[in-house]
């Protein structure tokens, strides 16, 4: 299968390039798309078949569930049997956005879409290439995110072409994902509403807006017969081809620990990759190292660090070691994506 590529203005949307996108969704095939947080792999999600072939090109456990991304917030009533007024305020605050809600399902969504599950995950882009395109393609678009299952998620069309080309019939270029990480998730089909991923949602922004919520801190492991809820559950994810590790504690014994680790795993042959800070960058006297950004710009870390993890591929490097980051705003969603990169592996100084 060839793998087209279309290139796309957000300044000047070519309707021609996104109707035919859309046609494809409609006649059963995939698209990859831009959103705000990172590339989807759409498929429509009405249709059990696309939701079989998303898994297929992904080489995604099919009981993992997909999220349905709509253009227009009227369409959640159509595939969620209960709306509470908590979902209300929330979508009222933060739709369109980076938010994705967890309903009760209607039967209209077929049960591959949600993995089997009697909910749906829902969400609206701000996206303006992505509600496009959702549109054309008849307003439910089923998509996790664009990229080889397990591997770091797709913040470029560059990315998508590396893990699906030949695998899918497109991929809208709309230039780089400015968020970088993947929407926060919370479950509203219970009495009380639990955050399931973390994300640029904040629970502190959420609890502003309708009270207390609760975390689920449940990791599932690789092997378990565990459904996940959500995307994303799993106990390793976004993780790239090299062993990582992360290095937690005050910075300069962090430097110290990874300098020594470095300089031991080089006498062993090994190629060493390091994720480090604009601040601290010049401080590691060995290794391939990368940096995040500036610590103090969240935004920042958050854009690169699934193009940094990407990168390390390309290098050939036999293990990444990391700082550790945990900025006050949306340090627990970068960290939550670092640690399942790393299959959990901290070195505490």
């Amino acid at each position: 299968m060839e793998t087209r590529i279309r290139k796309v203005n957000y300044k000047n949307i070519d309707l021609k390039i996104i109707q035919e996108a859309g046609r494809i969704l409609k006649s059963g095939g995939l698209v990859a798309f831009p959103t705000e947080t990172v590339y989807g792999l759409g498929g429509d999600a009405l249709n059990p078949a696309s939701a079989e072939k998303i898994y297929a090109a992904k080489g995604r456990p099919s009981d993992n569930p997909l999220i349905v991304h709509i253009a227009d917030k009227a369409d959640v009533y159509r595939i969620a049997e209960q709306v509470p007024e908590q979902a209300e305020r929330l979508m009222e605050a933060f739709w369109p956005g980076p938010l994705t809600l967890i309903f009760p399902k209607k039967p209209l969504v077929p049960d591959k879409t949600t993995g089997g599950l009697p909910t749906v995950a829902v969400r609206m882009p701000s996206d303006k290439i992505a509600a496009a395109f959702i549109r054309a393609a008849g307003g439910f678009v089923a998509a996790p995110s664009a990229n080889a299952s397990g591997r770091p998620s797709t913040t470029t069309a560059a990315h998508v072409a590396e893990d699906l080309s030949g695998r899918i019939e497109m991929i809208l270029d709309g230039g780089q994902a400015v968020i970088g990480l993947e929407s926060t998730i919370v479950d509203v089909s219970e009495e009380r509403p639990v955050i399931l991923r973390p994300g640029v949602i904040t629970k502190a922004m959420m609890e502003a807006v309708i009270g207390p919520m609760e975390t689920d801190q449940v990791l599932i492991a690789p092997d378990s017969d565990v459904k996940p809820k959500a995307p994303g559950m799993k106990y390793r994810h976004y993780a790239p081809k090299a062993e990582l590790m992360i290095v937690e504690g005050e910075t300069k014994d962090v430097i110290a620990t990874m300098n020594r680790l470095t300089a031991e795993a080089e006498l062993q042959g090994k190629r060493v990759g390091i994720i480090a800070t604009d601040e601290t960058a010049r401080c590691y006297e060995r290794g391939l190292v990368k940096s995040l950004g500036a610590r103090n710009c969240e935004g920042e870390i958050s854009m690169h660090l699934f193009e940094v993890l990407r990168s390390f591929d390309e290098t050939d490097v036999d293990c990444i070691y990391s700082e550790s980051f945990g900025g006050a705003v949306i340090g627990q969603a970068i960290m939550n994506r670092l640690l399942k990169a790393a299959g959990h592996r901290v070195i505490k100084v």
